[in-house]
Protein backbone atom coordinates (compact mmCIF):
# COMPACT_ATOMS: atom_id res chain seq x y z
CA UNK A 1 0.00 0.00 0.00
CA UNK A 2 1.49 3.77 -0.95
CA UNK A 3 0.43 6.58 0.75
CA UNK A 4 -2.00 8.87 -0.80
CA UNK A 5 -1.08 11.93 -0.01
CA UNK A 6 0.93 14.42 -2.45
CA UNK A 7 4.57 15.25 -1.85
CA UNK A 8 5.86 18.22 -2.02
CA UNK A 9 8.99 19.71 -3.53
CA UNK A 10 11.24 18.94 -1.20
CA UNK A 11 10.69 15.02 -0.82
CA UNK A 12 11.08 15.05 -4.77
CA UNK A 13 14.55 17.27 -4.53
CA UNK A 14 15.59 15.06 -1.63
CA UNK A 15 14.92 11.87 -3.49
CA UNK A 16 16.19 12.46 -6.58
CA UNK A 17 19.44 14.16 -5.06
CA UNK A 18 19.65 10.69 -3.30
CA UNK A 19 19.19 8.57 -6.55
CA UNK A 20 21.94 10.75 -8.00
CA UNK A 21 24.21 10.21 -5.04
CA UNK A 22 23.87 6.05 -5.26
CA UNK A 23 23.72 6.05 -8.58
CA UNK A 24 27.44 7.47 -8.33
CA UNK A 25 27.75 4.91 -5.96
CA UNK A 26 26.94 2.62 -8.89
CA UNK A 27 29.24 3.91 -11.17
CA UNK A 28 32.11 3.72 -8.67
CA UNK A 29 31.12 0.27 -8.23
CA UNK A 30 31.66 -0.31 -11.97
CA UNK A 31 34.36 1.69 -12.33
CA UNK A 32 36.34 -0.20 -9.75
CA UNK A 33 35.10 -4.07 -10.36
CA UNK A 34 35.44 -3.49 -14.52
CA UNK A 35 39.03 -1.39 -13.59
CA UNK A 36 38.37 1.08 -15.63
CA UNK A 37 41.07 3.25 -17.28
CA UNK A 38 39.66 6.35 -14.96
CA UNK A 39 39.96 4.80 -11.99
CA UNK A 40 43.50 3.49 -13.06
CA UNK A 41 44.78 6.58 -13.45
CA UNK A 42 42.83 8.20 -10.15
CA UNK A 43 45.21 6.18 -7.89
CA UNK A 44 48.51 5.73 -7.16
CA UNK A 45 50.15 1.86 -7.25
CA UNK A 46 50.06 1.51 -3.35
CA UNK A 47 46.53 2.31 -3.46
CA UNK A 48 45.53 0.25 -6.79
CA UNK A 49 47.28 -2.49 -4.88
CA UNK A 50 45.03 -2.00 -1.49
CA UNK A 51 42.05 -2.25 -3.71
CA UNK A 52 42.68 -5.22 -5.30
CA UNK A 53 43.69 -7.15 -2.59
CA UNK A 54 40.38 -6.09 -0.70
CA UNK A 55 38.27 -9.48 0.13
CA UNK A 56 35.73 -10.35 -2.24
CA UNK A 57 33.51 -10.03 0.85
CA UNK A 58 33.93 -6.07 0.74
CA UNK A 59 33.51 -5.94 -3.05
CA UNK A 60 30.34 -7.77 -2.97
CA UNK A 61 29.06 -5.57 0.27
CA UNK A 62 30.10 -2.67 -1.63
CA UNK A 63 27.75 -4.01 -4.82
CA UNK A 64 24.57 -5.04 -2.30
CA UNK A 65 25.61 -1.45 -0.58
CA UNK A 66 25.25 1.07 -3.43
CA UNK A 67 22.61 -1.09 -5.91
CA UNK A 68 20.03 -1.04 -2.75
CA UNK A 69 20.63 2.19 -2.27
CA UNK A 70 19.55 2.82 -5.92
CA UNK A 71 16.73 0.65 -5.89
CA UNK A 72 15.46 1.97 -2.74
CA UNK A 73 15.37 5.76 -4.13
CA UNK A 74 13.56 4.60 -7.11
CA UNK A 75 11.10 3.05 -4.58
CA UNK A 76 11.18 5.86 -2.75
CA UNK A 77 10.12 8.36 -5.90
CA UNK A 78 7.84 5.93 -6.36
CA UNK A 79 6.61 5.91 -3.35
CA UNK A 80 6.87 2.40 -2.25
CA UNK A 81 6.33 0.65 0.96
CA UNK A 82 9.22 -1.61 0.12
CA UNK A 83 12.00 1.35 0.06
CA UNK A 84 12.34 1.15 3.90
CA UNK A 85 13.42 -2.41 4.09
CA UNK A 86 15.66 -2.40 0.75
CA UNK A 87 17.50 0.80 2.39
CA UNK A 88 17.69 -0.95 5.56
CA UNK A 89 19.58 -3.59 3.33
CA UNK A 90 21.68 -1.09 1.77
CA UNK A 91 22.45 0.37 4.99
CA UNK A 92 23.35 -2.79 6.92
CA UNK A 93 25.94 -3.47 3.79
CA UNK A 94 27.30 -0.16 4.06
CA UNK A 95 28.35 -0.19 7.99
CA UNK A 96 29.69 -3.23 7.53
CA UNK A 97 31.65 -2.35 4.46
CA UNK A 98 32.64 1.38 5.85
CA UNK A 99 33.27 0.24 9.52
CA UNK A 100 35.96 -2.39 7.93
CA UNK A 101 37.12 0.39 6.09
CA UNK A 102 38.20 2.27 8.25
CA UNK A 103 38.91 0.36 11.09
CA UNK A 104 39.84 -3.38 9.74
CA UNK A 105 42.18 -1.72 7.05
CA UNK A 106 45.44 0.19 7.32
CA UNK A 107 43.14 2.24 4.46
CA UNK A 108 43.96 5.32 6.17
CA UNK A 109 47.40 5.21 6.07
CA UNK A 110 47.24 4.35 2.34
CA UNK A 111 44.57 7.21 1.51
CA UNK A 112 43.84 10.62 2.25
CA UNK A 113 41.98 11.34 5.73
CA UNK A 114 38.87 12.34 3.84
CA UNK A 115 38.59 9.13 1.28
CA UNK A 116 39.86 6.59 4.78
CA UNK A 117 37.00 8.58 7.06
CA UNK A 118 35.48 11.81 5.76
CA UNK A 119 33.32 9.74 3.18
CA UNK A 120 32.79 6.38 4.58
CA UNK A 121 31.00 8.18 7.74
CA UNK A 122 28.93 10.04 5.34
CA UNK A 123 28.08 7.17 3.24
CA UNK A 124 26.76 5.65 6.94
CA UNK A 125 25.29 8.72 7.87
CA UNK A 126 23.25 8.97 4.06
CA UNK A 127 22.30 5.40 4.49
CA UNK A 128 20.80 6.31 7.95
CA UNK A 129 19.02 8.95 6.66
CA UNK A 130 17.30 7.33 3.84
CA UNK A 131 15.63 4.95 5.99
CA UNK A 132 14.24 7.63 8.33
CA UNK A 133 13.05 9.60 5.26
CA UNK A 134 11.65 6.94 3.62
CA UNK A 135 9.94 5.81 6.84
CA UNK A 136 8.74 9.22 7.80
CA UNK A 137 6.68 9.46 4.37
CA UNK A 138 5.34 5.90 5.31
CA UNK A 139 6.12 4.41 1.57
Amino acid sequence: MTNTSKPGIAFWIIGVVALIWNLMGVANYLMQAFKTQSVMDKFNAEQLAFLENSPTWMTALFAIAVFAGAIGCIALLMRKEIAASIFIVSFLAAIVHELYWMFGTNAPEVFSVSMAYLMPTLVIVVAAFLIWYSKKYNC
